[in-house]
């Protein structure tokens, strides 16, 4: 199997090319175009249902991956993300896996085995819930984010502190600890929320964008001229958004260690 990642940073876009047989597996909408001799098959992402629902529920992901396999001859297959941003390649060992925000998965090697873990009601690591996805076996794994990548690799004991919505993925080797942004005047007045304390070793991977952010500075853009009309897009439009402040305004109870009553998903 080869690859490229085309059009980096902002537009990225996956291209593999499958030898006979070869099979790559991606997120169900992720696909840009084939080549004719390529065979889909859709399957469950968990071969467990407790791990099929945890994936789809909590990451608000499909319940489905494609397997895109190449028939008799070498085929190409092309993959982009839901974000405008940059697309990772992550090389996975056996007990060298990933922790990764848990929409950032794009494509795998049909060995790459992926899981929820539970992080418990105070923690809501990566600024999206309570939930992320471990990923283990032995192959190569994609990753999306939101604007460009940084990377950071963490020699032993050394640490970064980063803020959880700008964090992507971190080897399975680091130590982390995920707690409030200073005091508690730091926490409301600063303008951050949860950090995550990482120590290697290990690599970092930071999306140099902030989703929540971004479109709280597009919905001050919009606001003012969709404000009143009653169309359906603008309700469609307030819905949306609403549903993002409230998740935001969720995360900020969270950091001050209060118990979600039920769980919440990214917007």
């Amino acid at each position: 199997m080869r690859y490229e990642i085309k059009y980096r940073p902002s537009y990225s876009m996956l291209v593999v090319t499958l030898e006979p047989n070869e099979k790559i597996i991606a997120e169900a909408g992720a696909l840009t175009y084939m080549t004719p001799n390529i065979e889909v098959h859709t399957r469950k992402r968990e071969r467990s249902l407790l791990g099929t629902l945890g994936l789809t529920i909590l990451g608000r992901q499909s319940f489905f991956v494609n397997e895109y396999t190449a028939l008799g001859s070498p085929g190409e297959v092309a993959f982009v993300s839901t974000p405008v941003g940059d697309i990772e390649r992550l090389e996975i060992k056996p007990g060298q896996g990933y922790i990764i925000q848990k929409s950032a998965y794009i494509a795998s090697t049909e060995n790459i085995d992926l899981d929820i873990q539970w992080e418990g009601f105070t923690k809501g690591l990566f600024g999206q819930g309570l939930f992320m996805i471990r990923a283990n076996g032995e192959g190569l794994l994609f990753i999306n984010t939101f604007g460009a990548i940084d990377k950071h690799v963490l020699k032993p004991g050394e640490s970064l502190i980063v803020d959880n919505f700008h964090l992507v993925a971190f080897s399975s080797t680091c130590n982390y600890r995920v707690t409030k942004f200073g005091g508690l005047k730091e926490t409301i007045l600063g303008g951050e929320g949860l950090v995550t304390h990482i120590t290697g070793p290990g690599e970092v991977y930071i999306q140099t964008k902030n989703l929540g952010e971004f479109v709280d500075w597009l919905w001050t853009l919009i606001e003012p001229r969709v404000k009143g009309k009653g169309t359906l897009a603008t309700e469609l439009g307030k819905a949306a958004y609403g549903r993002l402040k409230a998740e935001k305004e969720a995360s900020t109870l969270n950091r001050d260690n209060h118990c979600f009553k039920k769980f919440y998903t990214p917007f």
